[in-house]
């Protein structure tokens, strides 16, 4: 599941990247709205399944639950971004179009970093709870 939201983080990333190679190309920004949304899909659905392990604590199960409120931020930017192309038709490529689109994708991105963060510091903490409680 780690490489499946892996995969979902890379088509974010290219389909908010890519756009800006070519602005004015009505049918690039298409494709890359869709690759965005299925990039935010494939992410948060990687992070709805349970990959906790049965002696894993408590609090280390809602950090990773805390990793699908990511997900569910950049599903929100996707449907903005195609909400507003469709409100701005005449627009194509602009901060109008993509305003909510980016502040709900570094919304989503600032939630995965700090959960990351966490996720790593807990699983490192009860690794060494564990090795103390051995002897």
């Amino acid at each position: 599941m780690e490489n499946l939201s892996l995969i979902g983080l890379i088509l974010l990333c290219a389909g908010l990247v890519a756009p800006f190679a070519n602005i004015g190309s009505e049918i690039l920004l298409t494709v890359f709205k869709y690759v965005y949304a299925v990039g935010a899909v494939v992410y948060t659905v990687a992070r709805m399944v349970n990959v906790n392990g049965p002696e894993d604590s408590m609090r280390l199960r809602r950090l990773r639950r805390m990793e699908m409120w990511a997900g569910f931020a950049f599903i929100i930017g996707a449907f903005f971004w195609f909400y507003n192309s469709a409100r701005y038709p005449n627009v194509g490529f602009s901060l109008a179009v993509m305003r909510d689109t980016i502040m709900f994708t570094l919304a989503g991105a600032l939630i995965q970093v700090i959960s990351s963060w966490m996720i790593a510091a807990r699983m490192k903490k009860e690794e060494e709870e564990r090795k103390n409680s051995k002897k």
